[in-house]
């Protein structure tokens, strides 16, 4: 819904004609941004009443001229009727061209989101994960909620996107939504995709975005240590399905992958390495980065394990594993048994793998972002900032080294 909407007549005395006659122009102005309607009428500057906004005089020449005004304004209030009945935000360029017969299709925001969405889904296990559609589904909705909380309208021209919708969207989904900081940027940069497809496509001369930044704040990612890792790798279950979890769980922590990457390893993915040991080769599903691993003896003691599992054998699965739901609450209850006051989850194994296992072991950042699939070794340096025990521990050989030295000094 649009907060202001105003019209004004005005004769334009920078045009004035050599008889002394000015074009009457009308300027429709909504929130603030306007735009010029030649009425095609020419008076005698003089002959104009600004406060009333009509010709000045009682002829009959003048009262059919204020008439064709009274009309034309009348038209604007129609066409502005009209737009906003179709429940769409009116603007003045699209209120010109209605009037003046010019205007074209509109091109609608929801519409061009909902037909990206369609194509990420068909898409889905071939370029796409099943989570990142729902991702794009659920900026959609908000988008939608959006528009509707702002414009009161279901849907909005894509022409009318400027950096001041972009600010408000973000403002909503800080507020409104109550989404944290990296959620709504994930949210803004969803939506500038759909943006950036409009740019591509010759929709849009401008881009928002210009001059709009926001940023990631780095979170720190919860790792377990190496006496919780041993502790759930020799606690036995009396169920055995948490044991089957915490064995998975703990495949993960020496291996680095994700879960859906754990998923759908095959004895496919188990192959020769150049050491000529055991390696897994598999592609990550998110980014479909290459990842090489070697597998070290307790994930291959865990693939033996589970050789002949009625699922693996089904399945021609590596590994019996459940849904990431299931996964995630039998580990809350895992994690409690084993006396871990940390939110387990199926991820904190990728994280303990790139620092507890790899990282804290001396073993390369670069071997360890190779490993993990990493298309950007600045990813895997947000593993090493958190790891001060690995920085204590290499102090520690400094001033191992300088005392060495203080006492061979005192010898002499």
């Amino acid at each position: 819904m649009n907060k202001t909407f105003n019209l004004l007549f005005f004769v334009k005395k920078s045009k004035i004609k050599a008889n002394g006659t000015a074009p009457i122009y009308l300027r429709i102005t909504i929130d603030g941004k306007p735009k010029e309607i030649a009425s095609k009428r020419y008076i005698q500057p003089d002959k104009w009443d600004n406060k009333l906004q009509k010709v000045s005089g009682s002829s009959d020449e003048v009262k059919s001229l204020n008439l064709y005004l009274k009309t034309l304004e009348q038209q604007v209030y129609d066409a502005h009727h009209s737009i906003m009945k179709d429940k769409i935000t009116a603007t003045a360029s699209s209120l010109k061209s209605k009037l003046q017969g010019t205007e074209q299709r509109a091109r609608m925001l929801v519409p061009i989101f909902q037909e990206h969405n369609d194509k990420v889904e068909t898409l889905v296990g071939q370029e796409f994960a099943p989570g990142t559609l729902e991702r794009y589904k659920t900026s959609l909705k908000h988008t939608i909620e959006f528009i509707q909380w702002k414009y009161s309208a279901s849907d909005i021209d894509i022409k009318d996107i400027d950096h001041a919708f972009i600010t408000e969207y973000e403002f909503f989904l800080r507020s409104v939504r109550k989404c944290a900081n990296n959620t709504a940027v994930k949210y803004i940069k969803n939506f500038k995709k759909i943006v950036k497809l409009c740019i591509s496509n010759g929709w849009l001369d401008k881009d928002p975005f210009v001059n709009y930044k926001v940023k990631i704040r780095e979170v720190e990612r919860e790792f377990l240590s190496q006496e919780e890792i041993q502790t759930i790798y020799e606690k036995v279950f009396v169920t055995e399905r948490l044991n089957q979890v915490k064995d998975i769980f703990v495949f993960a922590c020496f291996t680095g992958l994700a879960y859906i990457d754990v998923k759908q390893l095959t004895l496919l993915n188990i192959s020769t390495g150049i050491d000529g040991s055991k390696w897994i080769f598999t592609h990550r599903q998110k980014t479909e980065t290459a990842s090489r691993i070697p597998l070290l003896p307790i994930p291959q003691e865990l693939i033996q394990k589970y050789a002949a599992h009625p699922q693996c054998i089904n399945e021609n699965k590596l590994l019996p594993v459940l849904s990431n739901q299931k996964m995630n609450s039998y580990l809350k209850e895992i994690a409690d048994v084993c006396g871990i006051q940390k939110d387990l989850t199926f991820h904190i194994a990728r994280h303990t793998f790139a620092t507890t296992v790899t990282l804290t072991n001396g073993v390369p950042i670069e071997s360890v972002s190779k490993m993990l699939g990493h298309t950007n070794i600045k990813t895997t340096q947000h593993y090493a900032k958190i790891l001060d025990k690995k920085v204590s521990e290499d102090m520690q050989v400094l001033r191992d080294k300088f005392k060495i030295h203080s006492q061979l000094n005192v010898a002499k």
